[in-house]
């Protein structure tokens, strides 16, 4: 009994070290999932959203936290956390400046941040958070079926998926758009349909970013348009793609520096 135990015992460390390897994500890491929303639209997808975060932390060896309340944002508390999701919030999700400083000062230090299709329209009046999430929500065409091409397959987020992906979502345009950013993936916007099309940006032809990364402030950021549907959540592709991105914004997961935090208010 006692060898079978420690067969056993070496068997669960050796598939934990390999999904290590895989994902780079090590055991008993934290992920702090946010979900809350301000006066506005609140997407139907958030109850599917915060499952398919749960689920993918016991498959992978990371624990989730989920909040929906502001005053989780203490440097105390953040300090927890290897990623931080926005997940599908929207509007204004902070009561107070010192909320927001604490978020910062967790992202200068090195923190991670994820944000996931409506993220993209949270602190629209407030120009750090736009820059950290890359830019800020303008308008979306009529939810539809329509392809996007991934034109960066080399991250995590992009690798498993085919180079044309046929999404039904909300074709989502932004705008204050980070220059730094990478873009990942492009809505091809001439399988969209709209009566407004004609009034849609066109900064990039038939092309629009539609998830991307960078490295900002000396912490890193992965957004995705897509996610609208609640259904989406548990799209093993789907689910790929959010998970890449926190792996992304995990990073090599190094212990968060706040003497490199510079921020003492919002703005």
């Amino acid at each position: 009994m006692v060898k079978r135990g420690i067969q056993t015992s070496l068997l669960i460390l050796i598939s934990f070290l390999l999904l290590s390897c895989k994902t780079g994500i090590r055991k008993e890491q934290r992920v702090l999932v946010y979900t809350k929303n301000g006066e506005g639209y609140v997407h139907d997808n958030i109850e599917n959203n915060v499952k398919a975060m749960k689920e993918l932390g016991d498959e992978n060896g990371f624990i989730v936290d989920v909040s929906d309340s502001p005053e989780s944002f203490t440097e105390e508390n953040l300090t927890k956390y290897s990623c931080i999701v926005f997940a599908n919030t929207n509007n204004d999700v902070f009561d107070t400046d010192e909320q927001k400083v604490a978020f910062m000062r967790y992202i200068q230090a090195g923190g991670g941040f994820v944000g996931i299709h409506s993220a993209c329209g949270t602190e629209r009046n407030w120009p750090w958070f736009i820059r950290l999430v890359g830019g800020t929500f303008v308008v979306h065409a009529a939810y539809q079926e329509f392809a996007v091409n991934i034109i960066d397959h080399n991250h995590p987020s992009t690798r498993d998926l085919p180079d044309r992906w046929i999404r039904e979502d909300e074709c989502y345009f932004v705008k204050q758009m980070n220059p730094a950013i990478h873009v990942l993936i492009t809505h091809d916007l001439s399988t969209i349909e709209d009566d407004r099309k004609d009034s849609f940006p066109d900064l990039f032809g038939n092309d629009f970013p539609g998830a991307w990364y960078h490295e900002f402030e000396g912490g890193r950021s992965w957004y995705t348009s897509y996610g609208h549907n609640p259904d989406d959540y548990d799209d093993p592709l789907f689910r790929g793609h959010l998970l890449g991105g926190i792996i992304y914004a995990i990073g090599e997961n190094r212990e968060l520096d706040y003497a490199k935090a510079t921020a003492t208010t919002p703005w």
